[in-house]
């Protein structure tokens, strides 16, 4: 059975990912390419769009796993939680969580290195849209786990169990964070980047087996067409 997975939901690397910096990817945005996935920046889903989505999976009884970033990372380095920064989008998450019709997953606190997140104007700054790096401290991994489970927890009003590393960056000590949670699963890419030992009580789910996997970014540009195409392939008997 083929599982459906939604990432970025939430995450602010949709204003500030560049991965040519500030004027390289404006360049790029002026041309056409395929799809205009290049564009930068896009908008948050609003919720006349989920619930045109949520027509398809429920047409073809599909249960999504939403990816959400617990809180968004504006110019200034302050942290607005996800209820927040986006009540009606939440709402609707919400209402579609307590009906089983949605899997609300972790996806990091932040989804990037506060104070280092901004692009540059030529700058690469794609390496700190990830936020769970092996060189940072226990306690960074310990405090974004607890604060953006306690976030989501209480807003959903039931236990997050599935955590999903942004950009598929993990570590042991993400890790050695998510042991005092509700979390008993980890889906992601790839395993730890640093280590291969095995984990005590949560399960590592590999999403290159029976997974597809897309960003708000797709559903934001490519929209309600471009979904049903892949459902309807994706789906076929």
């Amino acid at each position: 059975m083929m599982n459906f997975r939604i990432d970025d939901i939430g995450a602010s690397t949709k204003n500030f990912a560049a991965r040519y910096g500030v004027l390289g990817s404006y360049f790029l945005s002026l041309f056409k390419t395929k799809n205009n996935l290049m564009k930068l920046p896009y908008q948050e889903l609003i919720i006349e769009e989920w619930g045109r989505f949520f027509s398809i999976f429920q047409k073809y009884n599909i249960v999504p796993i939403v990816a959400v970033t617990a809180s968004w990372v504006d110019e200034k380095n302050n942290l607005i939680p996800f209820p927040e920064k986006f009540p009606e989008e939440s709402d609707f998450l919400k209402r579609m969580s307590i009906s089983g019709r949605v899997v609300i997953a972790n996806h990091g606190l932040t989804h990037c290195v506060v104070e280092k997140h901004l692009p540059g104007m030529l700058s690469n700054n794609r390496r700190y849209q990830r936020e769970f790096w092996p060189y940072l401290d226990q306690s960074a991994h310990n405090d974004h786990i607890q604060q953006s489970q306690e976030i989501l927890e209480n807003f959903f009003e039931k236990p997050i169990t599935i955590f999903v590393p942004p950009g598929n960056v993990w570590s042991f000590k993400t890790y050695q964070a998510l042991k005092n949670t509700n979390i008993r699963k980890v889906i992601s890419l790839n395993y730890m980047l640093d280590s291969g030992e095995a984990m005590d009580g949560i399960e590592f789910v590999d999403d290159k087996k029976d997974f597809f996997v897309c960003h708000d970014r797709e559903l934001k540009i490519l929209g309600e067409s471009w979904l049903k195409e892949k459902v309807k392939n994706l789906t076929k008997v």
